[in-house]
Order: structure tokens, then sequence, then C-alpha cells
């Protein structure tokens, strides 16, 4: 793959919506990035158990959920819920 290449995307998004916290804290260039690994199945800072239960729910078709840092070190999460119908981008916090 080239460095321009885009990511293969391996599961629908859905609906794409963000807290606003979120909106706030993070930059368009952040969430962007976010979902492009999010969807590509980089699943970003998570453990290895939850590494294991996204894969199990890329198959199932259950809940899929990542972590990430921003460029300003904000940690920031990506949810996918099951059925795939949207994918929230929200802060700990607004969980």
């Amino acid at each position: 793959m080239t460095a321009n290449a885009l990511p293969i995307a391996k599961f629908r998004l859905g609906k794409i919506v963000s807290t606003p916290n979120a909106l706030d804290r993070l930059t368009q260039e952040d969430i962007l990035l976010g979902i492009q690994r999010h969807q590509a199945g980089d699943w970003g800072d998570v453990s290895e158990h939850d590494r294991a239960a996204n894969e199990l729910a890329l198959v199932e078709g259950t809940r899929l959920w990542s972590v990430y840092h921003a460029g300003n070190g904000v940690k920031f999460w990506l949810i996918t819920e099951t059925g795939r119908d949207h994918t929230t981008v929200l802060l700990p916090e607004d969980y």
C-alpha cells in the first residue's frame, strides 16, 4: 500500500454522530483520521482483550470500540453500535 492509499473499510459506520464535548476538543482532522483507522480495523489503544472482542464483533456484527489520542493529547473513543446503524465520536467522560 502506498502512503496515499486509503485503508480498506472492514464494516459500515452508519450515521456518524459526535458529542458536543468531542466537537469542542478535537479537530476535524483528528476525527477523520480516527474514523479511517476505526473502519480499517486499527482499534488504537485498546487492550488485547478488547482487540480480540472487536475482531469477534466484526464477524458477529456486535459493537466495535476504538481508542485514539488527538494531536493535542485528548483521548477519544469511536463506538459503532450493533447493527452498524451509527458510530459515535466521544470523549471517555461523555460515556
